[in-house]
């Protein structure tokens, strides 16, 4: 696991950030998965905006990086790379986030957020 210390509000650059160097350096946009704890990422929902079918026929092709409130990432499949961005939601949600972004991620997992909320939350069982 790797962590990268962001405010809540910087959480979701610093995913964009961290998934931008992912592709630099490689990484196929299909193996990343991205979920959010607080407000959903702007590209879920945009994506949304056109139907639950489509968001998810997405997310099923592979084709492209892919963005999930935590709400709904348990139906997400797993990636070789999941970053989380802990990025509001309460310490419960963003336990569960980490939880099953641990369970999700085949490879590697990246956390962006507050060093020490998501220590707490880690502390905390996950």
């Amino acid at each position: 696991m790797q962590l990268i210390p962001a405010s809540v509000e910087g959480a979701l650059d610093a995913a964009e950030e961290a998934v931008d160097l992912l592709l630099d350096s490689g990484r196929a946009p299909g193996d990343v998965l991205v979920i959010t704890t607080g407000e959903q990422h702007p590209w879920a929902a945009h994506e949304l905006s056109f139907g639950e079918a489509s968001y998810w026929a997405q997310h099923d092709a592979r084709d492209d990086v892919f963005y999930a409130d935590a709400a709904v990432a348990g139906r997400a499949a797993s990636r070789p790379v999941v970053v989380v961005a802990v990025n509001g939601g309460t310490d419960e949600a963003a336990a569960t986030a980490l939880a099953l972004a641990h369970a999700k991620a085949d490879a590697l997992l990246i956390v962006c957020g507050d060093p020490q909320q998501i220590n707490s939350v880690l502390g905390a069982g996950v």
